[in-house]
């Protein structure tokens, strides 16, 4: 599928910022065999004073900027073009009861190695309830990717998509006993049950399209960012994503953005300012799909 993707985010405060610094992961990843940037610009307005294109660690395309002048809003804008392939074939998924021999063979510390994504994380500490839950969840899983797609089910299944339950900050366990959340709140919680089996899992964050019902217009800026999982199943079958929020593998309508240990790595927006008073900020999202699958 090839896509034409366009992302606004501004953000208009009270009484004018002195300076402030910031740094951005909005533009679409190079996924070999999975997904091609074909282009992709970001404009920043006000100009900045500086700005740094780069990746970082985890090899997701980073742009740093900074004011020096007084600012009352900030506006992003993105516009990409995209080609997103079915996943590769891979090799089988490995016996769950293996993964911990196989992990610590791995001699490796690249981005991609697993044991960047066993241990805690900066928004997903462990937790008991969770990890009770998710033993429940796999129990019986004899691979490491039936587990995943157990325990993403049976997440999909016991919590409820509600936009306004939970913030960008709440923790993992407090959404996990309210059993209610959005997509991050979803895929922080089937993180932290992967990690508790021995399971490396990271998140992925990106823009997923949606398809209106039938008879309806396509809305403009209806398509959204949105987070999912990915899993290490093995040598052979290597990294695995899944939706936890949708239950399902995601394909060709989920383009990738940003991957980490969790939102704290891939965070849309992060930024640090020097300002008095209310700031609001506006965000839209289009995907427009540029032709169909056969």
């Amino acid at each position: 599928m090839l896509f034409d993707i366009r992302l606004s985010i501004s953000y208009d405060y009270a009484s004018p910022a002195a300076g402030g610094r910031h740094l951005v992961r909005v533009m679409p990843a190079d996924r070999p065999g999975q997904q091609r940037l074909v282009a992709g610009h970001l404009d920043i307005r006000p100009t900045p004073a500086e700005r740094h294109d780069r990746l970082d660690f985890f090899g997701n395309l980073t742009t740093e900027f900074a004011f020096r002048a007084p600012h009352d809003r900030i506006e992003l804008k993105l516009q990409a073009r995209v080609q997103r392939s079915p996943a590769p074939t891979t090799g089988p998924a490995s016996a769950l009861g293996d993964l911990a021999a196989q992990v610590a063979a791995v001699h490796d510390l690249s981005p991609a190695a697993p044991h960047h994504f066993l241990a805690p994380s900066p928004r997903v500490p462990p937790d008991a309830g969770i990890a009770a839950f998710a033993a429940r969840a796999t129990l019986g899983s004899a691979t490491v990717l039936e587990a995943v797609e157990a325990l993403g089910r049976a997440i999909h299944r016991d919590m409820t998509y509600d936009p306004d339950a939970t913030e960008v900050d709440t923790p993992a366990a407090e959404a996990f006993a309210a059993r209610h959340g959005v997509c991050q709140d979803f895929s922080h919680i089937m993180i932290s049950g992967l990690r508790s089996l021995g399971v490396p899992a990271g998140y992925v964050s990106g823009f997923l399209r949606t398809i209106p019902p039938p008879g309806k217009p396509r809305l403009e800026g209806a398509d959204a960012m949105h987070a999912w999982v990915r899993a290490w199943c093995g040598p052979e079958m290597g990294w695995v994503d899944y939706d936890p929020t949708n239950a399902l593998r995601p394909g060709t309508d989920h383009v990738t953005v940003a991957e980490g240990r969790d939102y704290f790595d891939v965070a849309p927006v992060k930024g640090v300012l020097r300002v008095s008073g209310r700031q609001t900020s506006k965000q839209a999202v289009d995907v427009l799909p540029l032709d169909l699958p056969a």
